[in-house]
């Protein structure tokens, strides 16, 4: 095969349980990703953040949902093995959002601030 074609194979695969399977698939080609994209992380960490977003979904019950949601992992891990993603959106996805207030949203006044902190900011 000259590419993956792995979200190719999950739309064609009639699979029982999908969600297992993609995690498996992932979890298999974990160590590989670590080292292409030399990320010093235990696998066991990096399974951990994966985990995380699969729980994230885990309400979902909606088969269509579903399907769509197993489609782009499967695409989400080719695109990663085909090396089209950078390592810090591979860091974000292991480490987790570690800082959800940066950029802009830091920048934002909040409704109770003062008027000399909105003048500082001019």
């Amino acid at each position: 095969m000259t590419s993956l074609q792995l979200a190719t194979k999950a739309r064609h695969a009639a699979y029982i349980n999908p969600v297992p399977t993609l995690y498996r698939a992932i979890a298999k080609e974990l160590p590989r990703v670590l080292t292409i994209y030399d990320i010093d992380l235990p696998a066991t960490e990096a399974r951990a953040g994966i985990r995380s977003l699969f729980q994230e979904n885990a309400q979902v019950r909606d088969t269509r949902v579903l399907d769509m949601l197993v489609e782009k992992g499967y695409m989400e891990l080719e695109e990663t093995l085909l090396h089209h993603k950078q390592r810090p959106h591979l860091l974000r996805i292991f480490e987790g959002f570690k800082h959800k207030t940066t950029g802009a949203d830091r920048k934002k006044l909040g409704p109770d601030s003062s008027i000399d902190e909105q003048f500082a900011r001019a």
